[in-house]
């Protein structure tokens, strides 16, 4: 199957927002990025760097920016992704009724181009360790089966895991939080596993 075959098949699959993501797309194929698919989704590429993608939700659809930091954004669009912690994502979000204007989406397309090909990057911290919050680390030692599902998981996943238990304010819920992440652990799951393929 080709990237394009499988753009396709994405599109469809998200039938809800069909219309508006082969919109979207249509506009970035009109500049000089490269069509390919990426973790799943229609990503689009300059000179083997990812520039752009896009993706359809449940409730929205939306342009992601890989390095969209260093975007201008006068009409302040743009979002921080992942809840405001990613440093160079930027999210450009629709929501239904919300017209597509492409001669803009091209407009940002062209300066994530420029910006790409000035090679302006936000250069990832490698994260060092796991900091392992007390109940997590109670249910791994008495728990061995939980214990080596758990070091079998990727340090970045393990990660997910420890933040999300331990970011909790009151004990009950980082208890809830522990019960639900049990099952997805001994299941070689990582926390954000399901959104993969949103």
């Amino acid at each position: 199957m080709t990237n394009s075959e499988k753009v396709d098949a994405y599109i469809k699959k998200h039938s809800k927002w069909s219309d508006k993501l082969q919109q979207l797309r249509e506009a970035l194929l009109q500049t000089k990025l490269t069509e390919e698919v990426k973790w799943g989704a229609p990503t689009y590429t300059y000179d083997g760097d990812i520039v752009v993608g896009i993706a359809g939700f449940k409730n929205h659809y939306a342009l992601w920016f890989h390095q969209g930091v260093f975007l201008k954004d006068p009409k302040k669009i743009l979002i921080t992704a992942k809840g405001g912690n990613a440093k160079a994502m930027r999210q450009w979000r629709f929501e239904d009724g919300d017209k597509i204007d492409t001669k803009l989406v091209k407009k940002y397309a062209e300066e994530a181009i420029a910006n790409s090909k000035a090679g302006k990057k936000v250069k990832p911290v490698k994260k060092k360790g796991v900091n392992i919050p007390p109940l997590l680390k109670n249910a791994l030692s008495e728990n061995t089966e939980l214990k080596k599902a758990f070091s079998n998981l990727t340090p970045g996943k393990q990660r997910e895991y420890a933040d999300h238990i331990g970011s909790a304010k009151q004990e009950a819920t980082r208890k809830r939080r522990l019960d639900k992440a049990v099952p997805m652990i001994l299941d070689g799951k990582g926390l954000y596993d399901k959104y993969k393929d949103c």
